[in-house]
């Protein structure tokens, strides 16, 4: 069973019927496969279409597979197993220094193919998906930019301390979560102590002077009881 069922490969053969039996083959292991027939081919629908993997024979009349690999190479990173008659050392040195990621003597097994498609894939590292953070925190009036740090209030900036600054990027990084006190002290490079934490509670007192509209009743900047506080932005 492949681990990546909807990987796109695109074939590069002249020979119709290879082109052919590996597109029947690799369809039926769950992959979406093209075909081009030469390297011209190859190139138009590299123009139009993005691949996961290619699959190219390096005896092509006009451009050849070697050729066509060092071109893509300038800027395409998309893996390339290279097909060919030519299983000698010296040929497949060739074609891993032009750029190719594996090399395949024919003739060859369909399953021999499957399984290495199957190795690159896994070696290519996944895309991660971009997390939808926001880049500023909005407290009804007040919003507070994570990238540069700074409170605003419409177009006037609010001066902050350099405890309240600090404060602001610790709760601004696990928002909606419950910091304790100790934590708060720890991070701001206080030493231990109750001391230090009733500091803290001042210190969270005059932050919210400029958080909230009723700093008595603090709507954004809460206490959770045997937790700590918590930033609840909007």
């Amino acid at each position: 069973m492949i681990e990546q069922p909807d990987a796109h490969l695109l074939i590069v053969d002249d020979d119709e019927r290879i082109r052919g039996l590996l597109q029947k083959f690799l369809n039926r292991h769950g992959y979406w496969v093209s075909a081009a027939r030469d390297a011209a081919h190859a190139r138009r629908l590299l123009k139009g279409l993005e691949f996961d993997l290619i699959v190219l024979d390096v005896m092509m009349p006009g451009e050849d597979g070697l050729s066509l690999t060092v071109s893509l190479r300038e800027n395409l990173a998309t893996p390339i197993l290279l097909l060919t008659a030519k299983g000698g050392a010296g040929d497949r040195i060739s074609g891993l220094e032009a750029g190719a990621d594996d090399y395949l003597a024919k003739p060859f097994e369909p399953k021999e193919l499957l399984l290495r498609i199957n190795a690159i894939l896994r070696r290519v590292p996944r895309p991660e998906i971009e997390q939808d953070v926001p880049k500023t925190l909005q407290m009804g009036a007040i919003r507070y930019d994570l990238t540069r740090g700074e409170l605003w209030e419409g177009a006037d900036l609010i001066r902050l301390t350099a405890t309240e600054s600090t404060l602001m990027k610790i709760f601004s990084a696990c928002p909606h979560e419950p910091v304790s006190r100790t934590k708060l002290v720890e991070d701001l490079g206080r030493d231990k102590g109750q001391a230090q934490e009733r500091a803290v509670d001042v210190q969270i007192t005059r932050l919210r002077r400029k958080l909230e509209s009723n700093p008595k009743s603090p709507r954004y900047l809460q206490t959770v009881r045997g937790a700590g506080y918590m930033l609840a932005p909007d």
